[in-house]
């Protein structure tokens, strides 16, 4: 599936939750991460379903 085009602050969140994915990485290869990974998949999803209900209009 193709990535959406997303947002301003859809970026900024994902860079966001990134740069922490990236701090917990250098702190230790074995800290727990899922919660992170879920919130960056959340956003990835909420994009999807905004640009699939604009083009329905």
């Amino acid at each position: 599936m193709q990535d959406p085009k997303y947002t301003a602050g859809e970026i900024a969140k994902l860079a966001w939750l990134t740069a922490r994915m990236a701090k917990r990485g250098i702190a230790s290869q074995t800290v727990y991460q899922g919660d992170l990974e879920k919130k960056f998949e959340k956003v990835i999803e909420g994009a999807r379903k905004r640009e699939e209900k604009q083009q329905q209009k």
